[in-house]
Order: C-alpha cells, then sequence, then structure tokens
C-alpha cells in the first residue's frame, strides 16, 4: 500500500465507520499519547527499564501502525500529500546530509 493509498483508505474508514475526523487538536493529542506508548515498548523492551508483565504481550507493529493511522489523519484533514511531502523531505535529507553521517566521528 502506498502512502496515498493509506490516506485514501483512512478517509474512506473515517466517512464510512468513523462518521468524521475527531478535530486537529484531539488528533494532536491522540498522536502524542499513541507516541507514548511506542516510547513505553521501547524503553521497556531494548532500553534499561524491567518489562510489566502487562507490556509484555504489547504489540510493537500496532503501536507504530496507530501513530501512522493518527498521523494520517492529520495529513488529510491539513491536506498533507504525505507522499509528496516525504519524497520532499528525502531529498531534504540527501542534500543536507549527503556526508555529515559518514563524517560524524561518534558514529565509526
Amino acid at each position: 500500500m502506498t502512502l496515498r493509498e493509506a490516506q485514501d483508505t483512512v478517509d474512506e474508514w473515517i466517512k464510512t465507520v468513523g462518521v468524521r475526523y475527531f478535530n486537529e487538536l484531539t488528533n494532536l493529542a491522540m498522536l502524542t499519547e499513541e507516541v507514548g506508548e511506542v516510547a513505553r515498548i521501547i524503553a521497556r523492551r531494548y532500553g534499561e527499564q524491567s518489562e510489566k508483565e502487562s507490556d509484555k504481550t504489547k504489540d510493537l507493529g500496532d503501536e507504530m501502525a496507530d501513530v501512522l493511522w493518527v498521523l494520517i489523519c492529520l495529513a488529510n484533514q491539513t491536506g498533507v500529500d504525505l507522499t509528496a511531502a516525504f519524497q520532499k523531505n528525502m531529498e531534504k535529507k540527501s542534500i543536507r546530509d549527503a556526508t555529515r553521517h559518514l563524517d560524524n566521528e561518534k558514529l565509526k
């Protein structure tokens, strides 16, 4: 599925099942919440915090998909074409960071 297809799929779901989009501020709060859930899993599973029993069954991929879902909602609401935005962002990174990481002594 492309980013465009994902945006269209989410929009169709919202219009047929979800009734309407939550407003942008609500979705921003939800995005923050979902990112926090991803952070919790990573901190406990890959970081130094111990993982609680209730966290062991959490699916990191599912939580990342929740982040993507809300991000797509926000993109749809604000008229952002994620495909075009991502392509532009990759071009920016490719120019700006062409040798930045290769020259970084901390990464060697």
